[in-house]
């Protein structure tokens, strides 16, 4: 019998009858894992030139890739540099020429080594740049301020912490950017009324202006407050700025909806009276670390009929300047109260009585009230999404039952260091709809408690555990499986926990924040697991778990190719495992300390085989170890080193006993009563 010829039925591609817009819209949606978008352009060709075309965002890690990289991507509109320890005028001018009229939007905040003349290059070859982010460039002086003046289409400027850059420089930038709409000039201390003033004059389109920590006083602020279409003003740390500054400003700035004042301590109810009589609109404010909230300065206030938002972080509270804010603030959905002196039970709860509308409340460390305001709070306002109270050490176990059963809409919950119990959890697992919970310190919650929010919250994204030693294997087993959207988790010094935990946290496929410091039970079994089944790690902490080695290393190196900080001190990782570390591109912060295993020569190799380094942490010992043209040339790629020297920890232990220093180092309650004793 013959054979039937087959004949070849050619296959199609689908994707080919599909218009680009459509592909780019398919892509959109593959913004959540990095990786996505990695996997896609793997498959053929037509699907690497589709994804090269794409790409509007790029972040890369490394400058000298950066050539290839740009000609791989040519539709990039926004560069972010902020991981490249080193940018040199070099590679201004290779962004400058492959970008030219693309690029739109450059972040070289974290960066070193480029001078006035990169900058030159950059903004005259990239006409359409709107954004530019210069934060922390220590070493930028005037001239650099003046080449960046040739960006005539620049909107968006930050200058953070230039302190090198005078009013002779910002003078420039006024003249030639005028089309600015945010200037951020936060710690740049050469800079001062003149240079603020040129700012104000010559451009009118500015919505936000961040003057904070500046040396200006009332000179330059009538121009300020001028400007018509101001938005958002941040004067924290001004402490030029007093009364007499703002008593002849009572015709204030219409358009302003934020405004910061944080730490101006010269500045009182007199002066916030003035500058808020014109300020109809204003919707923000913050006074933290300021003058005491008194009656008068609460009165201040009564003409902000919009406020939304008041924030007194680190200020003296009366009980009359809280009741005073209830009355007056009729519109107010966020208040924060961190570290605030003098809240108690009366003032709170006649605040938060007037308020049903509130979302977001703030009241760490305010160690005075108890289950009183909780009942007033949860009673009166039951659509909060937010809620801290870390430190409120005098709220009884009961309190936290009613903030389950009366706000579940809650999104936020901060507990740490609470007398919480597993009844609260039980009743808090009712908030179906958090997503960052923290309970560190929290010593009377068990598996039994944690468990049950694993099973009702199955939108949490942040946990933490810090030092809540009642929690095991089978807790964290809980929230695996009921919480696969998990992104960070901190178990530090939760000393029972074993690598069955971090067997079942393996499933949690976007976790990226991983921190075990202190759990001795754990091993590299439990490494590895993470490591094949966590690919999005980005920042681990392994300090003081003994029982790992370089045996949890190889995994981590092979699979974790997205870490960027590792804490590897006292662990029992030697030379092999960090030299392992090498092959993961991404790493660029190390911190270890006491790495028995680690020999001098062993140390070199790995720093030098890891060529994205920009911070390690180190033990001073090893600086006289280490020849000094080896910390020259990992200088000179951009890498920090921070020296730690703990002899003073070992002074520390002769000083006391033996059963005293073990006994705080293991067991919460004593180590909870020793930082009660030193607060």
């Amino acid at each position: 019998m013959k054979k039937q010829k087959q004949t070849h039925v050619p296959s199609t591609n689908y994707f080919d009858l599909l218009s680009e817009e459509i592909v780019f819209s398919i892509l959109d949606f593959l913004d959540d894992n990095p990786l996505d978008k990695k996997s896609f352009s793997l498959v053929c060709k037509s699907f690497y030139t589709t994804e090269s075309l794409h790409r509007r965002a790029l972040k890369p890690l490394r400058s000298e890739h950066l050539t290839k990289i740009l000609h791989r991507f040519p539709c990039i509109t926004n560069l972010d540099l902020s991981l490249c320890p080193r940018i040199d005028d070099s590679s201004l001018k290779v962004i400058s020429n492959v970008c030219k009229n693309m690029l739109r939007s450059i972040d070289l905040s974290r960066t070193k080594f480029f001078t006035h003349v990169g900058l030159s290059n950059l903004v005259v070859n990239c006409v359409n740049l709107v954004e530019i982010d210069l934060s922390n460039a220590t070493e930028l002086k005037d001239p650099a301020a003046a080449a960046i003046a040739e960006a005539k289409n620049l909107e968006r400027l930050w200058l953070g912490r230039c302190k090198a850059i005078t009013d002779i420089g910002i003078g420039c930038v006024a003249v030639g950017c005028k089309k600015l709409r945010l200037i951020s000039l936060k710690w740049c201390l050469g800079i001062g009324d003149l240079g603020v003033g040129l700012i104000a004059v010559k451009c009118k389109e500015i919505r936000s202006l961040d003057l904070s920590y500046l040396p200006i006083t009332k000179k330059c602020l009538l121009p300020i407050l001028e400007l018509q279409y101001l938005e958002d003003l941040f004067l924290e740390g001004c402490f030029g700025i007093d009364d007499d500054s703002l008593a002849a400003l009572k015709k204030g700035c219409k358009s302003l909806e934020t405004l910061d004042m944080s730490s101006c301590q010269n500045v009182s109810h007199v002066g916030l009276s003035s500058l808020t009589s014109g300020t109809a609109c204003l919707r923000q404010l913050v006074l933290a670390y300021g003058s005491p909230v008194t009656l008068a300065l609460a009165d201040s206030l009564q003409k902000l009929s919009m406020l939304q938002s008041i924030k007194l972080d680190g200020c003296l509270v009366t009980c009359p300047g809280l009741k005073a804010i209830g009355n007056w603030c009729i519109s107010l959905r966020e208040l924060s109260l961190s570290k605030c002196l003098g809240v108690t039970d009366e003032g709170l709860s006649s605040l938060v009585t007037k308020h049903k509308d509130l979302r977001k409340l703030d009241v760490t460390c305010c160690r005075k009230i108890t289950h009183v305001s909780i009942a007033h709070i949860t009673n009166s306002c039951t659509s909060l999404i937010s809620l801290r109270m870390e430190s409120c050490t005098l709220v009884s176990r009961e309190a936290f039952v009613l903030i389950g059963q009366r706000c579940q809409f809650l999104e936020e919950l901060d507990l740490t260091d609470n007398e919480i119990d597993d009844e609260g959890l039980k009743s808090i697992s009712r908030c179906s709809k958090l997503s960052n919970l923290k309970l560190g310190i929290c010593l009377n919650i068990t598996d039994e408690g944690l468990a049950q929010i694993g099973l009702c919250c199955s939108q949490l994204i942040e946990l933490d555990l810090y030092r809540s030693a009642g929690i095991m294997d089978t807790g964290i087993l809980a929230i695996a499986r009921g919480c696969p959207g998990l992104e960070m988790v901190n178990i530090a010094y939760c000393k029972e926990i074993t690598d069955h935990s971090l067997i079942s946290l393996s499933r949690c496929s976007k976790l990226n924040t991983l921190e075990t410091r202190g759990c001795p039970l754990i091993t590299s079994l439990g490494l590895a697991a993470i490591a094949v089944g966590c690919k999005q790690l980005v920042k681990l902490d392994i300090k003081k778990c003994y029982n790992i080695d370089d045996a949890g290393m190889i995994p981590l190196a092979h699979f974790s190719q997205n870490l960027r900080q590792i804490n590897l001190s006292y662990s029992s990782v030697t030379d092999v495992g960090l030299l392992s570390l090498a092959s993961i591109s991404c790493l660029q912060s190390m911190t270890i300390l006491h790495l028995k295993g680690l020999t001098p020569s062993g140390l070199a190799a790995a720093l030098l085989a890891c060529g994205g380094l920009t911070k390690v942490k180190l033990q001073e010992s090893f600086k006289s170890l280490l020849p000094r043209h080896l910390f020259k040339h990992l200088e000179a790629r951009g890498c920090v080193f921070q020296w730690r020297d703990k002899v003073f920890q070992i002074i520390e232990m002769a000083l006391r006993s033996t059963f005293y220093y073990l006994q705080a180092e293991v067991d919460p309650i004593f180590w909870k009563l020793q930082l009660e004793d030193v607060e």
